[in-house]
Parts: structure tokens; sequence; C-alpha cells
């Protein structure tokens, strides 16, 4: 259908007439005048820098680039002399046709509103206006060749300048959010503040690594503000002899370096779907409380031996994470297993890097616990204090919340002590593409469905099923995970499949249907078939079998009477 559409692109006059024009656009970097676009190949250029639609599950390959590429993409974005300078505020102002749709990239703003109307994604390209397109094209590994770096120099119009002070002359002083970073614009807010917010769910499983600017962020308090220079860990236990305290630099140095691929997922992640069943207490999700990072750090467990903890525990039973983020009674604060934390295979991260990058802020700059295999909530950020106890965490994240209840528990008779608090998810999995309300072409036979599925305590996915005819039957899909060994398969796993569509059962329906998937881990854990069975006030692990509903023109005298 996409192929169908993006032809149709090709050959409307509007599309030929945008490649006559496109010599008058020329680019200044280097201080040399390019023709972007040869009146000759105008459309085939057009049609290089607009076809973006992904790969399924597309990483990264820097082998598919040859030098020229690598070159033209490194030099990108740079500076250049004699253009006007433009500050994020000032491109946010253009994200409409309106005003004329701007777009930065690394040191570079651009003008993009011409092409925005001949991009066969449309849905994609607006949802970066008004912002960077580096995320995206993080994601999608296509845009990262020469001809289409020139075509996006030949729509620049400024330099982009990072102004710091801006924060700082807009800042509330009596507002503790004041000092919270900026987000990127395609990010679907559930709450400013505390900032909570989803990637769109037509990028989620786009790609197998989240971008840093399109990874979830649940924040349960302000982000703190916090001096890299200044910053220490504090580890301290009920059999350690003394408090030992690191810098940054000291963890960076005395320890080896390890990185793993990770899912974070909140416990809270599709809370909407319990809320349609009967209202539950927590902020509101759709699917998109779910990403997959590359973190690299030092292992917990070697910290931990530093530190003089007995590598078999010595009768601690816990380790309690304490963040620097706060509110003016307390801390964040979580627990995992000592088991899991001491586990010389378990991968527990004290972590510094998010995708090769330094942590940015809403991710726990400068240091954060990565727990793989754990519910998001123990993962605490901005992490200044570990501590080894016999007990769990103290902490309201622990002790009050991040609990799941049986359907007849409600607020008058719930005890938060008879329930123990989560760790490893239950199986998972969602629909990404379609989305619900999806019309598909008249002529469509087969409804491509692509989504992802995830199953904590490192538990791979052996299998996603997919049906379109209310279960009566179902089609197994292709799935695509990286190379994690039993037991540690950390990361999510993207799946795909064409199915086709029940043209005699839809008759009866006018042509609405539901897809709807579920999956099984190598447990042999598949989700609950209904909301309903697994409602709990609080709405947390919602994992039953994911259905989008979506139709399909039917002529008229085909439809049952």
């Amino acid at each position: 259908m996409f192929r169908r559409a993006f032809g149709r692109v090709c050959s409307s006059s509007t599309f030929r007439a945008a490649a006559a024009r496109a010599p008058a656009r020329l680019a200044v970097a280097n201080r040399r005048v390019v023709p972007l676009l040869a009146a000759s190949a105008g459309a085939a250029s057009i049609a290089a820098f607009l076809w973006h639609q992904p790969v399924a599950f597309a990483e990264s390959k820097p082998d598919e680039h040859d030098a020229a590429d690598t070159e033209a993409f490194d030099n990108a974005g740079k500076f250049v002399e004699g253009l006007p300078s433009y500050t994020r505020a000032d491109v946010a102002k253009h994200a409409t046709k309106e005003d004329r749709i701007w777009v930065s990239f690394r040191q570079g703003v651009y003008d993009i509103t011409d092409f925005v109307e001949l991009h066969p994604g449309q849905d994609k390209i607006l949802l970066a206006a008004g912002g960077s397109i580096e995320p995206f094209w993080a994601m999608y590994a296509q845009h990262q060749h020469e001809s289409v770096v020139e075509i996006l120099e030949g729509l620049r119009i400024g330099n982009y300048v990072r102004d710091v002070n801006d924060a700082a002359r807009d800042a509330d002083p009596n507002d503790p959010y004041a000092h919270d970073p900026d987000r990127h614009p395609a990010m679907v807010v559930r709450s400013q503040k505390p900032f909570n917010s989803e990637p769109p769910i037509s990028l989620l499983a786009d790609n197998m690594v989240t971008p840093n600017d399109l990874f979830y962020i649940r924040n349960h308090l302000p982000v703190p503000e916090i001096d890299e220079k200044d910053y220490v860990l504090e580890i301290t236990g009920e059999n350690l002899p003394k408090p030992v305290r690191l810098t940054l630099n000291e963890l960076k140095y005395k320890f080896p370096h390890h990185t793993t691929q990770a899912t974070l997922q909140c416990a809270g992640n599709r809370r909407n779907e319990m809320n349609q069943v009967r209202p539950v207490r927590g902020g509101s999700w759709d699917i998109g409380a779910i990403s997959n990072a590359n973190w690299t750090g030092v292992l917990l467990r070697d910290v931990l031996v530093y530190a003089g903890l007995d590598p078999h525990g010595g009768g601690m039973e816990h380790i309690h994470f304490w963040g620097l983020d706060r509110d003016f009674e307390k801390h964040y604060g979580a627990s995992i297993r000592a088991s899991k934390a001491l586990d010389p295979e378990g991968e527990v991260l004290l972590a510094f890097e998010m995708n090769g990058e330094p942590l940015p802020k809403d991710h726990g700059f400068p240091l954060r616990a990565i727990v793989p295999g754990v519910v998001g909530a123990r993962n605490v950020k901005w992490l200044n204090k570990i501590h080894a106890s016999k007990d769990e965490s103290p902490s309201h994240w622990q002790q009050n919340d991040y609990k799941s209840f049986g359907p007849n528990t409600d607020w008058a008779n719930v005890d938060f002590t008879k329930a123990p608090s989560i760790q490893e998810p239950p199986v998972q999995s969602a629909i990404t593409l379609p989305r619900a309300g999806t019309v598909l072409d008249a002529d469509d036979k087969d409804v491509f469905v692509k989504g992802y599925a995830f199953s904590g305590g490192g538990r791979g996915i052996v299998r996603v099923d997919v049906s379109v005819d209310g279960g009566q039957t179902w089609h197994n899909a292709e799935l695509t995970k990286p190379n994690q060994k039993y037991q540690h398969a950390w990361a999510w796993t993207l799946w795909s499949v064409s199915v086709p569509i029940p043209e005699e059962k839809i008759k009866a329906t006018g042509g609405k249907f539901t897809v709807m998937c579920k999956a099984v881990d190598d447990y042999y854990n598949t989700q609950p078939e209904t909301v309903e069975s697994i409602w709990n006030l609080r709405g947390v692990l919602t994992n039953a079998w994911h259905h989008v509903d979506v139709s399909k023109p039917v002529p008229p005298s085909s439809v049952a009477l």
C-alpha cells in the first residue's frame, strides 16, 4: 500500500513541478555553490530523499555506506559562516505550514515546508516539525547517504545555536521543575510535572535501538541539577565496615566497562486499557512506555565487592538505590534482590552512557542503575547512594506503590503489605502497525502487522501469534531480536507478519475487523486473553492480548443486509 501511494506521489503534477524547481535550491556549505538536483534527475533525486520507509527493525550498519556517504554524513549540519543563527525557541515557532516548517540537524536549521506534501510518510516527517530530525535519522539509516545529505543542505536557512540562557531567563524560582531539560516535540506528553512521555507509536518498533531523544520518559519528581565535577556515589551496608565514596571518574577508571542492550518498561505501560474497564489511579500510558537501548557502565557487582560486600551477599538480601531527585520530603528510592545484584551474569550496571553518549538529563545523568529484566521503577536514575540491607527499601515507591492486586481489591480494602513488590514484568506484546482506526486500501488482500514483545527476567520470546478473525485462526510472526544468551534476553523482540484479510467475514461488519496479538516466552508463559481478568487498582502490568480495530472499504453490493 505504501509503495502504491509513493508511486502516485512521484507521478503527480505537484511532484514533477517540485522536481523542476529543485535546481534553484543551492547549498552554501563550504562557501561554494552546489546545485543539489539536476533537472534531468530531479524526480529521482527527490524520490531518494523522500523514500524513508523503514526496513523492518533495521539497525544502522556502517558497511551499508561507502566512504563518500560516511564523509558526507559526518560533515552534514556543520556551522556555516554568514548564515543567520536560530535557537531552539526560534525553530519551535515553525511547526506548521502556515508558519513554514523548520527542523534542526546538528548545527543546521532547515526549511522543509515545500517537501512535506510530497513525502509519502508525512505523519513521520511532521513529528520532527519545530524540532530536531537527529533521532529520526538515527532510526532510519537510509538517510545517511551523500545524495540525501546534499538535498538536506539545499534546504539550509541558518545555523542552530544552543542558548544556554533561555532556561535560566524563563525559570520561575518557585517552580521546582523550572530547570527540567528540553524534550523533543515528537514525544507524546502524558504529564508535564513530573514529566512523563512516550514516543509516537508509529515510530516505536521501527528500530531495535530507540534513539535517546525518543526513549520514553518516566520521572517521579523534578529533574535534579547535578554538576559532574561535584558528583559522588556513596556505598553503605549493614555489614560493611565504613561508607565508600567514589567520584564519577573513579568509577570509570577503577572498574572494567561493560555494555548490554536492555529494554526498560514502565509498570504502567498500556494502563489506558485498564482505565477502559474501570478507573484506576495512575498516569495515562498507551503502549509506548517501553524502549530499548545500549547501556554502558560498570557492573554493580564489581563496585559492591570493592566496597567490601561478600560476593555471596553475606546475609544481605536487598540492594537499595537512592536518587538525587526529590520533593520537599523525600528522595526517590527502590531496591532489588541482592541475588540479582551480585549475579556474575546478571549484568546489573551503574550506567553512565546510553547508546554511546553520556546519559541525557531525563535518563539519569550522570549515573543510573540499569537492572536488565526488571521493571523500570527499580532502574533508579540520578543515583547517589547504594545500600546493602537485610530488608527491602523503605521507600514509598517500594512499599506503597508498584504492586499489583486482584480485580476484587479496591481502595477501600487494599493492604500494600500483602503484595510483593514488582520486579520482573510478565510477558508482553503490542501492535504498533496498523494503528487503531486505520482504513486499508480497497484492493489490499493482506494487512501488514508489526510490533514488539518482551518478557522480564531475561526470558526470551519464542513466538508471537497474530489473528484478524477473532482468534479463530492465528499466524506466526517473524521475529527479530539481538543475539542474547538463554535467560539473558534483556532486549525486546520486534516482530512482523502479513495476514490475509478475511474478506467474507468483513462483509458482515461493513469492512471492520480487529487485529490482535499475543506472545509466548521461552518459559511458555503467554498473555492473558482479557484486561478484565487482570484489572488492578493501580493499573499496572497490563499485558492482555492487544487489539487494534481497523477497516477496509467494502463494495455496497457485498455488504450483508
